[in-house]
């Protein structure tokens, strides 16, 4: 299982040998350290948790937290960003471990985890695809409302009516996403297609 956090940089295309043109997402995946190994024997499952990008602004707790990845690695100062990824019981890790694009291959498979973009408040139509009312023969009101949520029967507002409210802004996974191209020199990879959220947000990139 391979495994990195990067950043969504922006949209972009290249053009493969044949000369196609190829959609991609470029994601600086500036180099992890681990900063903490579980097993099951002491915690009950198999993970690792791994941090992203340097910063001063670490408080007392991630300090103690990450002492013995400063130990093992110079380079640890902080982590802008901790998130953990569950592994097998043969696989090895060990505190103060830098993880590279250079784990990835061309062509490889993988799954993308981020934060979606944010639509604010909308309605049905928009948010859960309704049809909305008649746009002919005199119709003139409610043309994307909803309709009835419950006046009749069961007399109530049943859990789980789909209904206007906030839409995004929520974890989504899109797998089946081929990495077309790796730059190790700036630590960028190039994924084939979109993946979400807004520039800058945080991913998850997940061998499959």
């Amino acid at each position: 299982m391979k495994f990195i956090l990067g950043k969504k940089i922006s949209s972009s295309q290249i053009f493969n040998e044949k000369g196609n043109v190829i959609p991609v997402t470029l994601v600086q995946a500036e180099p992890c350290f681990v900063a903490q190994v579980k097993n099951s024997q002491k915690d009950g499952y198999e993970s690792v948790q791994i941090g992203l990008r340097k910063t001063k602004k670490a408080n007392k707790a991630q300090k103690g937290h990450l002492q013995k990845a400063k130990e093992a690695n110079s380079n640890v100062s902080g982590a802008a960003f901790l998130r953990e990824f569950k592994t097998e019981k043969d696989q090895s890790f060990n505190i103060g471990d830098e993880i590279k694009v250079d784990i990835f291959k061309e062509g490889e498979i993988v799954k993308v985890t981020g934060i979606s973009k944010g639509k604010g408040f909308q309605g049905v139509v928009k948010r859960h695809g309704f049809g909305g009312g008649p746009k002919s023969h005199g119709q003139k009101h409610r043309l994307r409302a909803p309709g009835s949520i419950g006046a009749t029967f069961p007399e109530r507002v049943p859990k789980g009516r789909r209904m206007a409210g906030r839409m995004g802004a929520e974890q989504v996974t899109v797998r089946g996403l081929e990495i077309v191209k790796i730059d190790s020199a700036a630590n960028i990879l190039a994924i084939k297609g979109a993946v979400p959220g807004n520039k800058g947000t945080l991913l998850k990139i997940i061998s499959q």
